[in-house]
């Protein structure tokens, strides 16, 4: 089961697929389970040649070595630059030095016009790890470490290619999830613990 799809007309719940998240393990139907790395990159086009034969090399032996089927995630998104500038100058408020308080304000037009019709785009990089269990298998603990496992060996495997990689945590798949089929929400609603406990509890407004 592909994890990120688009299924046309169907309906959301069909198309996102998951039950629940337990202990930072996506819960998908059908016995199937997920754990999600997230990675970081390696600038490619600045290395030397050598260095490129080398890094080819090992994402090769990589590719190789994986213990498991894997899906590979590019997200790019439109970094929130007016959050970035209204976070910046809330500083202004707590600075008490004119000079600062000078340099904080050519710093936040400096990035307004840098910005000025051009959109800015980040990337984040991400691996799906499955595993399916052949009968429906309750033990989280039993599933966490066979997924455990093969994450050990693909963190392992990235590091040889000079790359850091960490799950996601259960908030975090969430906001990730959230972020794709509400990308204009995330940035003024993100999912936080805090949240997630009011909703248990039926304490939000």
């Amino acid at each position: 089961m592909t994890l990120f799809t688009k299924a046309g007309k169907a309906s959301s719940r069909e198309q996102i697929q998951i039950k629940e998240v337990v202990d930072d393990t996506l819960v998908l139907p059908g016995n199937e389970y997920r754990q999600i790395l997230e990675t970081s990159s390696i600038n490619f086009e600045l290395k030397s040649e050598e260095e490129q034969d080398v890094i080819i090399d090992s994402f090769q032996n990589f590719l190789n070595a994986l213990p498991c089927p894997i899906q590979i995630l590019v997200r790019v998104r439109e970094v929130d630059i007016d959050q970035y500038v209204k976070d910046v100058a809330k500083m202004k408020e707590k600075e008490t030095v004119p000079a600062y308080q000078k340099q904080i304000d050519s710093y936040c037009a400096f990035v307004k016009k840098l910005v000025s019709g051009n959109k800015i785009l980040s990337r984040r990089f991400y691996i799906v790890i499955p595993y399916k269990h052949p009968e429906h298998h309750q033990d989280m603990k039993v599933i966490k470490e066979h997924l455990g496992l093969e994450r050990d060996i693909i963190i392992k495997g990235l590091e040889r290619i000079q790359m850091k990689a960490r799950a996601l945590t259960g908030i975090e798949i969430l906001n990730l999830f959230y972020g794709l089929y509400n990308p204009e929400n995330i940035k003024t609603q993100a999912i936080t613990c805090e949240t997630v406990e009011a909703l248990l509890k039926n304490t939000y407004v």
